[in-house]
């Protein structure tokens, strides 16, 4: 099996990946590419919404004192890590998505639902149905860095790189072209097609996890490793 497998997703993520790859029997080297912070936001002074629309947990982590006034209102996550760090913070849970917000949006298209979305800087365009209404709060963004002289190193062993958003694929795709990294060298595991498509082309491979979540795009690598 390949050793080569490189994560590049900022903490506290990487760290997390990390461990479920080492429980899974494989050995994955991290070099965070982003560092994400708080933004300076407020709650809604009307919290009469019927739920939370989050898309990363990131919103948990980062949320602040601020998330204290939500926790009435259930948490629509897009996946299961998402919901997990929802619920460790003291929120119910009223659905988890399998393939991003748009598709959770779409499931809850027959009824009403008035919805405050808590994202990131840089966040999904969604188009809701006609039924509901979203109400968007930027509570983190994540800050792009520079490629490490020692993440350039480890890309020319064959590497195996995991992509965990659209944003990630595209800054390091930009980050191989800017130092000079051969694509055709490197193989991409993707956590979805959207991330897939903002990676470009010209990979050594290119595939795509069957559920956003962490546990599927560990299993994916496996088998590109094997």
């Amino acid at each position: 099996m390949a050793k080569n497998i490189i994560a590049i997703r900022p903490e506290p993520g990487l760290s997390q990946t990390i461990a479920r790859a080492h429980g899974a029997g494989l050995e994955i080297k991290g070099f965070p590419l982003f560092e994400v912070r708080p933004a300076e936001w407020s709650a809604p002074d009307d919290l009469a919404f019927d739920g939370i629309l989050i898309g990363s947990a990131n919103a948990i982590r980062h949320g602040g004192p601020q998330l204290a006034l939500l926790l009435d209102l259930p948490v629509y996550a897009v996946g299961e890590t998402t919901a997990e760090t929802a619920q460790d913070a003291g929120f119910t849970i009223a659905d988890i998505g399998q393939g991003g917000l748009q598709s959770l949006l779409d499931k809850h298209s027959g009824k009403a639902i008035r919805f405050l979305r808590l994202a990131g800087r840089d966040h999904v365009e969604l188009s809701p149905p006609r039924s509901h209404t979203i109400v968007d709060r930027v509570v983190y963004q994540s800050d792009a860095t520079e490629m490490s002289p020692q993440l350039g190193e480890a890309l020319l062993d064959h590497a195996v790189v995991l992509l965990h958003s659209a944003g990630a694929a595209a800054h390091f795709a930009n980050e191989c072209s800017r130092v000079g990294v051969d694509r055709g060298a490197i193989r991409i595991a993707a956590l979805g097609p959207r991330v897939a498509a903002a990676c470009g082309e010209g990979w050594g491979e290119l595939q795509c996890a069957d559920q956003p979540s962490d546990a599927a795009l560990l299993a994916l690598t496996k088998n590109m490793c094997k």
